[in-house]
């Protein structure tokens, strides 16, 4: 593979407020936004990591019990139990996604007043609404984001994406969120004269008063009031839609591609990086994690067995001599993907982190930590 010269991860990052990480699941995603938090916090630099990955992989990955919706430090000194220092000014933060809150705090910033905001959260239809949203995440993690970012609490912010195929619908989130707000049906709704009803038509009125007279439920009282004050937020959402697209193309905004080697995830990658370039937004590099490397470093696997007879024997000597070889044959799969990788996303040094044993725990994510900031 050619080789450019090598610039690390810190100089990729520097001048970036927020730096994506995107790519296929189950290649380390998570565990490499952490370890890039982690390495920015050595730096001196205050940072949050967002997962919004509901299993509890980034938690466990800093020792942390639980994580929350607001951003909750990792205490200096359990980074310091693990041999590990931050740079005078440093510090790590990390937090995951509450999207029913997220989505809870904009009708808090865009009601009107205390009344109208009231009206929304007591209603039936916002209330399924909003918990139905909290299966989806796509607009209010990017509008998490933009808080993040504005509120100017941190240097820098690392987001840790849905696997590339999910992630494609999470960036694309804030214009389908406009569109919708702006769009002709729901004008419809929002008109005054009662035009949702007449809409709605007779027969479905009917039918929802019976409901009502049944249950004792005014759904039709309910559907007319959630689009009644839904008209008084829908500039303010809309304005953010707006907003949340702009930060994803900033130029302080970065997007790291993360992948494996092997085959499924490679080429996935190839496809997430085609669209980012589609869609305008920065990429800063290619991360390929669980990299093997050569076993036999370059000698045949015979010259191997017989360097390592007088210390293990003939037999030991001549299954360890293979199972090197066997790694060699990993390493080259290895080669001949990463240089697929670079070539088609014209990325000559792309960051290797190799293939490590044992549990991503705090130490571990220094040693990931370390080969991405090499």
């Amino acid at each position: 593979m050619t080789k450019g010269s090598h610039v690390g991860l810190a100089e990729r990052l520097a001048g970036k407020r927020v730096c994506i990480c995107a790519g296929p699941g189950g290649v380390g995603k998570t565990t490499s936004a952490a370890a890039i938090a982690l390495g920015l916090a050595r730096r001196g630099q205050k940072v949050v990591v967002l997962t919004i990955d509901p299993a509890r992989r980034l938690a466990d990955a800093l020792g942390i019990d639980t994580l929350g919706g607001e951003p909750q430090l990792v205490e200096p000194a359990m980074l310091a139990e693990q041999g590990i220092e931050l740079a005078a000014g440093g510090e790590l933060w990390a937090m995951t996604l509450d999207v029913k809150g997220t989505f809870d705090a904009l009708i808090d910033e865009f009601a009107s007043d205390e009344q109208a905001r009231q009206e929304v959260f007591s209603n039936r239809i916002y209330q399924e609404l909003s918990s139905a949203l909290a299966g989806s995440q796509e607009f209010t993690a990017v509008s998490r984001l933009y808080d993040l970012n504005r509120s100017g609490e941190f240097d820098a912010i690392v987001l840790d994406t849905p696997p590339s195929r999910n992630a494609l619908d999470f960036l694309d989130a804030p214009r389908r969120l406009g569109q919708f707000f702006e769009g002709r049906a729901l004008r419809v709704f929002l008109a005054p004269g009662g035009v949702a009803a007449r809409f709605l038509g007779r027969g479905t009125g009917l039918v929802l008063s019976m409901f009502s007279r049944v249950t004792g439920i005014d759904l039709m009282g309910d559907i007319s009031t959630f689009f009644r004050s839904l008209g008084g937020i829908t500039d303010g959402i809309i304005e953010r839609a707006r907003g949340t697209g702009e930060l994803l193309r900033d130029a302080p905004t970065t997007f790291l591609v993360i992948t494996s080697p092997e085959t499924e995830p490679a080429r996935e990658a190839m496809y997430l990086a085609r669209k980012l370039q589609e869609t305008g937004m920065s990429r800063g590099g290619l991360i390929v994690n669980r990299v093997h490397l050569d076993g036999l470093h370059g000698h045949d696997v015979e010259h191997v067995r017989a360097l390592l007879t007088d210390e293990l024997g003939p037999d030991l000597a001549a299954r360890v001599a293979g199972n090197l070889a066997d790694f060699d044959v990993l390493a080259q799969r290895d080669r001949e993907s990463i240089a697929a990788l670079s070539h088609t996303l014209e990325d000559l040094d792309p960051i290797l982190v190799p293939h490590l044993d044992g549990d991503v725990d705090l130490r571990g994510l220094a040693q990931i930590e370390r080969h991405l900031f090499a």
